[in-house]
């Protein structure tokens, strides 16, 4: 796919303002996942890079987290012939593959997710993979608007690389200049 970004721009997914995202952070930008995962026209095209990036690296499981997750993970193993799980937030805030999704020990895992910024709910699939004791192979996501590059101790792949900031809501600019804050998403 040529031009990813504009992509997102064209689909009306990149909103500009004062936001608070899911981390607890605040940000100037705010990727709206949903306005990409909502158009097959769009959605299929940027699985299919994940797909192709990962293709021959011996992966037998594609996982997310919920709830974008679900639906780019799906699309992703449909492509490469393989099964999909999800990892859901369970009452103690971790998360868990439940609905009988079952993963064997060494099982070669990409976890696939929409958009990445301080890598928490990719850290928290991690662990409810490593209670299975698969083996992740790599990460594929959407877009990767963490500031600085993150460390998952495998490969990362992101559709898009737009290092978007981020501020802690004590040293928000956004907030000092009085900008009201929206919060987006499912709230």
């Amino acid at each position: 796919m040529e031009n990813v970004e504009e992509l997102f721009i064209s689909s009306g997914a990149v909103l500009k303002g004062h936001f608070l995202l899911t981390s607890g952070l605040h940000s100037p930008v705010y990727w709206e996942k949903f306005r990409i995962i909502e158009n097959p026209a769009a959605a299929v095209p940027l699985c299919r890079m994940i797909a192709d990036h990962f293709k021959g690296r011996g992966i037998e499981l594609v996982v997310g987290p919920t709830t974008g997750g679900i639906i780019l993970a799906f699309e992703v193993a449909r492509q490469m012939g393989l099964p999909a799980a999800f990892a859901e937030k369970v009452p103690s805030g971790e998360r868990e593959f439940r609905r009988g999704f079952k993963i064997a020990p060494g099982r070669k895992i990409l976890v696939v997710d929409d958009i990445l910024t301080t890598g928490k709910s990719i850290r928290e699939v991690f662990e409810a993979v490593k209670k299975h004791r698969g083996d992740i192979v790599g990460v594929g996501v959407l877009v990767d608007r963490s500031e600085v590059p993150l460390d998952f101790g495998t490969q990362l792949y992101s559709c898009l690389r737009a290092a978007t900031p981020a501020f802690q809501p004590e040293a928000c600019p956004l907030c000092r200049a009085g900008l009201p804050l929206i919060k987006p998403g499912s709230s």
